[in-house]
């Protein structure tokens, strides 16, 4: 079987369901042979390792750990879902301070064991802040973390395709903004629908927030459906994004991104924006919309501002002027 690449791909929490998702899925992409499955769960990881050993990958070399040393040490490529997943009744926001926690640890492991690393991919909620805590306390340069955003853009191009009952695929242009979570700045001036936009198609307001609704509540139905947080999607979705920073297809969906932009108006934090990850990193633009839907985008910005200075207040990250104390790149 040919690989992508060589070096060391890391998955964090790889005992769960995302994480276990996430190693079969970078396997069957054929993404690279030397996966490092970590996890402080030792039975948990033990038994992902040895299922993907009876998966018999051709050239596979799976190793698995508890020590962070033995999993950050040489990593070229990371994915993090090692944080505590959201239960029923809960928003993304409740999980924010054992989480940030969390990253905070998960950032100075990359500072000390793998400076080096080519991409990071955060996508333990919630998101948007985990990957700027993270993203401080590792002293990486901006381009090369990202969060999972992909999910909003894609619940929403879902949910028009499914009102119309055409192909998914066929829905284009279908973004969303800002913050990942129940704040999020819903884009539509510039979908089309096979080929034909949006707003010269049949749909009264109704219709279209029930749309918006569902799009904002995609994550909490699957919890209700399954009984559990979304754990095939992520996965899938974080690997593609992994996979373009290993060189392969470039990842077009939005990401999370560090943005500090003095032309958008939005400074300081990790948003979702038009990007585009490749073998250089992430590259975001400024996204263009409608008036309410920029304003959308700002609000969505002003939230996640909030969240930072709670982050801020709580002694996880410093005051924004301090930043560069730990990260000189920022």
């Amino acid at each position: 079987m040919k690989y992508l690449t060589n070096e060391k791909l890391t998955i964090v929490g790889a005992g769960g369901a995302i994480g276990s998702n996430m190693v079969q899925t970078a396997l069957m992409l054929g993404l690279t042979p030397n996966i490092c499955l970590y996890d402080i769960f030792e039975p948990g990881v033990h038994g992902v390792a040895e299922e993907m050993k009876h998966c018999a990958f051709e050239g596979a070399n799976i190793t698995w750990t508890i020590n962070p040393e033995e999993a950050f040490k040489d990593a070229k490529y990371i994915i993090s879902s090692g944080g505590a997943p959201r239960k029923e009744g809960m928003t993304r926001e409740d999980l924010l301070k054992g989480n940030c926690q969390i990253a905070a640890q998960f950032g100075d492991f990359i500072k000390q064991y793998c400076p080096d690393v080519k991409h990071v991919v955060v996508i333990f909620n919630p998101a948007d802040v985990t990957a700027l805590t993270a993203l401080i306390h590792s002293g990486l340069e901006p381009n090369r973390l990202t969060s999972l955003a992909a999910l909003d853009s894609t619940r929403l191009q879902q949910q028009i395709a499914e009102h119309f009952g055409v192909a998914q695929s066929s829905v284009k242009n279908s973004y969303t903004y800002g913050g990942h979570g129940e704040a999020m700045a819903v884009f539509a001036s510039k979908v089309t629908v096979d080929g034909k936009p949006l707003s010269e198609l049949p749909m009264d307001a109704a219709a279209w927030e029930e749309i918006k609704h569902n799009t904002v509540q995609g994550g909490s139905n699957i919890i209700k459906l399954r009984g559990r947080s979304s754990f095939q999607s992520p996965a899938y979705q974080a690997v593609k994004m992994i996979e373009a920073a290993m060189g392969g297809e470039k990842f077009t969906w939005p990401a999370g991104c560090y943005v500090n932009c003095d032309t958008c108006g939005y400074k300081n934090v990790m948003m979702a924006m038009p990007t585009v990850i490749d073998a250089e990193g992430v590259h975001y633009s400024k996204p263009e919309g409608t008036a309410e839907e920029l304003a959308a985008l700002s609000a969505s910005y002003e939230h996640l501002c909030k969240m930072r200075e709670e982050i801020i207040s709580l002694g996880i990250i410093p005051e924004v002027k301090d930043w560069k104390s730990m990260n000189g790149n920022l």
